[in-house]
């Protein structure tokens, strides 16, 4: 189907949490070629971190439907329904086996959507697993010029074609210019999972407490991700709600919520481990700290901002250093604090509207077949119900309609459950066996 400012395009967006329903989305919007004339239709894969009604208003992005499915159900709509672009913002694993799924369901076909897939944020660990699962689509997109290099090397590597990597940048980056506020706001992003024991985390909140007691001129905030009981992209054992409760902070010290765009507004200083908030907050000139208190390590992701210049830790802070990001590394990180984050999206709007135009596209050709990973293949596509040729199993789950009110309930119930177990009786299970 021709592109054209004045036709419609439908676009599909299946995502598995709150953070990638909001790359998922705003990447729609950012990558169409008729961004005025967009109906978005969201979809949200059913599973313990499905967004809640609070955190899909947090995002900001009104979708023209929205509704929860299975894998299974997904892969029928899209089978019986006619899309342009379909947009995957998931873990790679489902990626993959969406993108199996979609193959089959789109066999034999002349015309089919563009399929687009890609990242959240920072990619610091799983770089080759995460990338051949996402392999297939018809556009990975790597959020800056590292990552894209990085991309390329991998599938150049394995034998797999890199001609579907796409550099763009994060589409949640904007909002005005760093200016000083009054009173000197100093806020620390969270993150559910890094790091990960409760030491750690309690160091880190003394430290945060210790430095609004030492500035008590300065507001002092920590930006939490999701409320208690709502999971976010990552599972989060120990909650700083959980760990306040026991401390004794001062009266500039405060919990905030809500989008991290309103938060940047109001801060002069970002401090985080290795949050995506990081690269946020440096496209608009905020100073901008990743914290060495623990180490620079892989398993917290700091590491990726070696040579950025933002590296310092907690004694320093208190001692009243300001960072200085270095330009080169800024600028291969996707950050676009040059003022050329309007034409980032370009290279990608020009590809989808050449392969939306095109008379035919190419069947979906993953990496992975049950020739190349037969025993990596057929397991990660049953765990979605689907068999080695993409086909739903028998007895998958694939209604077509909604819940009735009493497995809504259920479904309520169970997810629950689950997060007590994670926050409540893991770590006191791990405590045990520590003993």
């Amino acid at each position: 189907m021709p592109a054209s400012t004045s036709k419609s395009l439908r676009v599909a967006v299946l995502a598995d949490s709150d953070t990638r329903w909001k790359w998922g989305s705003l990447t729609a919007n950012r990558i169409s070629p008729a961004e005025s004339d967009i109906r978005l239709d969201g979809f949200l894969l059913r599973g313990r971190a499905t967004p809640t009604p609070r955190q899909l208003e947090e995002v900001g992005v009104r979708a023209d439907t929205l509704r929860e499915v299975t894998g299974v159900e997904f892969l029928r709509a899209l089978g019986q329904e006619t899309y342009d672009i379909v947009v995957l913002a998931l873990v790679g694993g489902a990626v993959q086996a969406m993108l199996h799924g979609l193959a089959r369901a789109w066999d034999g076909r002349t015309k089919r959507p563009v399929v687009v897939t890609g990242y959240v944020g920072v990619v610091y660990e799983k770089l080759a697993d995460g990338l051949l699962l996402r392999h297939g689509a018809d556009l990975v997109l790597a959020n800056s010029r590292q990552d894209a290099d990085r991309f390329r090397a991998v599938y150049e590597g394995v034998g797999a074609g890199a001609g579907s990597v796409t550099e763009v940048a994060l589409p949640f980056l904007g909002g005005s210019r760093y200016e000083k506020h009054d009173p000197y706001t100093v806020v620390f992003a969270a993150q559910p999972s890094v790091p990960e024991t409760r030491k750690d985390r309690t160091y880190l909140l003394n430290r945060l407490i210790r430095h609004a007691r030492l500035h008590p001129d300065r507001e002092v905030l920590l930006k939490l991700r999701s409320r208690p009981g709502e999971h976010t992209t990552h599972i989060e054992e120990l909650p700083y709600q959980k760990l306040v409760q026991k401390a004794d902070p001062p009266a500039n010290f405060r919990l905030v919520y809500g989008h991290m765009g309103e938060v940047l507004d109001r801060t002069d200083l970002l401090v985080t481990i290795s949050s995506t908030a990081a690269l946020e907050s440096l496209h608009r000139r905020v100073p901008t700290v990743v914290l060495t208190d623990l180490g620079v390590r892989e398993a917290l992701g700091n590491h990726h901002f070696v040579g950025s210049g933002c590296l310092a830790s907690w004694d320093q802070l208190d001692a009243g250093h300001r960072p200085a990001p270095d330009a080169a590394w800024v600028a291969r990180q996707g950050v676009a604090a040059d003022g050329s984050y309007e034409t980032a999206f370009d290279v990608a709007r020009r590809r989808i509207r050449e392969l939306l135009e095109a008379a035919q596209l190419p069947p979906l050709a993953p990496y992975y077949t049950p020739a190349t990973a037969p025993g990596y293949l057929p397991g990660l596509l049953a765990r979605h119900h689907l068999g080695p040729d993409g086909s739903p199993l028998p007895g998958a789950p694939a209604a077509d309609r909604e819940p009735s009110p009493v497995r809504q309930i259920v479904r309520r119930a169970a997810r629950g459950a689950y997060r007590h177990g994670v926050q409540r009786v893991a770590p006191v299970i791990r405590r045990m066996g520590e003993l």
